[in-house]
């Protein structure tokens, strides 16, 4: 068997492993969808490369308005790796404490909204403390995470707590500890991270069961779409409509900063 083939494998069973939770899923999409039909949204969280769970909810074709991308570029701008902007500094920031709470204080989060967390050791203080912050603001929040790597990793938190301390409901990328899947001859290490191959497929298969709930309760999802799929015309008009909306739950979000919390 070729590395290829190998990694083709494990990703396999990583479909297996999401797939084995989907009683969870299914409970995650019926918190996410209830938020979402009340107006409100479910604000996602990932640093490092967990950014890229954030991003593969929403926005992206595929996906559709309810959703706040909590991106935080010093955290998660990895282009220039080394020197200015570098790497380096991202992971130091990722575990300073209070980062989180600086971040949290541009919003007015009511406890109807939900929040989603990615951390694939579940162990950086950044990503624990934003899913406490969202706790101790009366959200329900999901954690997402290698069940194995975590377990197998120390919290740089110091009171030892890790991301599932702080979530109502956790989910598994089935990524192994150390998340690199593969075995290579003479190499000592391995290689072809699994996470984000099993957090995508968290991702999507949340996002179909939302949708779903959604388009049930009478408020079918503003999809992003290729015009190739549904015409130029109609691609546009949902592109146009699903940012607008996207802006008016945000706006929600500013009305009240500073008038309950002004530190």
């Amino acid at each position: 068997m070729s590395p290829g083939e190998d990694y083709l494998n494990k990703s396999a069973d990583l479909l297996a492993t999401v797939r084995s939770q989907m009683p969870a899923i299914r409970k995650a999409a019926d918190w996410f969808a209830e938020s979402i039909l009340g107006g409100g949204l479910v604000h996602l969280f990932g640093s490092g490369h967990s950014r890229i769970m954030v991003e593969e909810m929403w926005p992206r074709y595929g996906s559709f308005p309810g959703f706040n991308p909590m991106v935080e570029l010093s955290l998660t701008f990895h282009n220039h790796v080394a020197g200015s902007n570098g790497q380096r500094q991202a992971m130091f920031l990722e575990n300073v404490p209070g980062l989180a709470d600086r971040i949290l204080r541009n919003f007015d989060l009511p406890p109807t909204d939900c929040a989603m967390v990615t951390s694939s050791s579940g162990c950086n203080l950044v990503p624990i403390e934003m899913a406490r912050g969202f706790k101790e603001r009366g959200l329900k929040v999901v954690g997402l995470h290698s069940a194995a790597h975590s377990a197998a990793s120390t919290s740089r938190s110091p009171d030892g707590r890790k991301l599932s301390d702080f979530a109502d409901l956790m989910l598994d990328t089935g990524a192994p500890v150390g998340d690199a899947m593969v075995a290579v001859a003479d190499l000592d290490t391995p290689v072809a991270p699994g996470s984000t191959v099993g957090g995508c497929l968290v991702i999507n298969a949340l996002k179909a069961e939302i949708a779903q709930r959604l388009t049930a309760a009478g408020q079918a999802p503003l999809v992003l779409t290729a015009g190739n799929v549904v015409g130029p015309e109609r691609a546009v008009e949902l592109f146009e409509a699903a940012y607008d909306e996207h802006a008016r739950r945000m706006a929600r979000l500013n009305a009240a900063i500073g008038l309950k919390n002004p530190q």
